[in-house]
């Protein structure tokens, strides 16, 4: 189904059961502004040793813009740019592309991959989350165009590509809030965007 993922683990890690569990407010390192715009309570992702993974917080209502109708979308009014959550890592994590995101506070923005060569094979669906230093961006109503965005995240990559969630929108009757195992190696937290249900790859491994 799915097969980007935000991290890249081995066969028998993936067999590994993961859970989630509820956090506390948006974390300090947010500018008062991007906090004010999320959810008060996050969800903590857990390994099966019980160490943290990484902590999301989403936005308390979806963005919503004009219909764009931009091909293999799933969130067809989100706007570019639009600021979606924001994610902690207390100890450095991963993206999908292997690329170390060190320890700290990231938003998290939305926008769709192009549609290249580049990216052929990398998901069924275009919509991403792109992560921003939480210092570098402080203003929640901001919506940057792709390029900007890019340049943005590369500071959380700190390599020419930006560092990326995989996220799609959840049909009504797919969703089930949680962390669940779909497919054979992603791990999925889905979640309510306000009255959307949000899916995001955030333990896995990529493939194509």
């Amino acid at each position: 189904m799915r097969t980007t993922a935000l991290f890249l683990l081995s066969a028998s890690f993936c067999l590994a059961q993961y859970k989630v569990e509820p956090s506390g407010a948006p974390p300090s390192e947010l500018a008062p502004e991007v906090s004010a715009a999320l959810n008060k309570q996050g969800s903590k992702v857990l390994g099966a040793d019980g160490k943290e993974v990484c902590e999301i917080w989403v936005a308390a209502a979806a963005p919503a813009g004009k219909e764009h109708g931009e091909e293999s979308a799933t969130f067809t009014a989100v706007p570019q740019g639009a600021l979606l959550g924001a994610i902690r890592f207390a100890d450095g994590g991963s993206d999908r592309r292997g690329q170390t995101i060190k320890p700290g506070v990231y938003t998290l923005r939305y926008s769709l991959f192009p549609i290249n060569g580049d990216h052929q094979g990398v998901a069924p669906q275009r919509d991403f989350l792109l992560m921003t230093p939480a210092e570098e961006d402080k203003d929640p109503k901001a919506t940057p165009n792709f390029d900007t965005l890019v340049a943005w995240s590369r500071k959380a990559s700190n390599t020419p590509h930006p560092a990326v969630l995989s996220i799609w929108k959840q049909e009504p009757g797919d969703f089930k809030a949680g962390l669940s195992l779909i497919g054979e190696h992603d791990w999925v937290l889905q979640v309510k965007l306000g009255e959307k249900d949000l899916a995001i790859i955030v333990v896995g491994r990529a493939e194509g």
